[in-house]
């Protein structure tokens, strides 16, 4: 027998998602409540997060970070710009103009969600090409 049928659908629905979440998601999910609407999970894992699957002691293990963001922040040179846009149409894949559109909007996420290794790579490739370039 579950309780859920007691409770209106929508809050069904929501409860159902946070079980849900991945490990990093739930992560991703208290630090997205705390940065934006102040809320903080109650200590030792509060029932957002108990509900999570147990995600409570990943938010603790929240600093060994697996999954980096490479950001493209701006051109070291305008002469290196040219050069920038190659390496950045190597690693993304985009046509000349995504490109050069990216470059000229930075900062700008040039990959998401990727290993550190490939990040560094890809991060020195970047640099070693004129850029201005941050992991996150």
């Amino acid at each position: 027998m579950s309780d859920a049928t007691t409770y209106a659908p929508e809050i069904s629905d929501l409860g159902e998602k946070i079980v849900s979440l991945t490990l990093l998601k739930a992560v991703e999910l208290a630090d997205y409540l705390e940065k934006v609407h102040n809320i903080k999970p109650a200590a030792g894992g509060g029932v957002m997060m108990a509900a999570a699957g147990g995600a409570a002691a990943g938010a603790e293990a929240a600093p060994a970070k697996t999954e980096f963001t490479v950001v493209l922040d701006g051109v070291a040179a305008a002469d290196k710009k040219i050069s920038i846009i190659k390496v950045v149409r190597e690693i993304t894949g985009l046509g000349l103009k995504e490109a050069k559109d990216l470059v000229e909007g930075a900062p700008k996420n040039v990959k998401e969600n990727i290993a550190k290794d490939e990040a560094e790579t890809v991060k020195k490739k970047l640099e070693d090409a004129g850029a201005k370039v941050s992991l996150k």
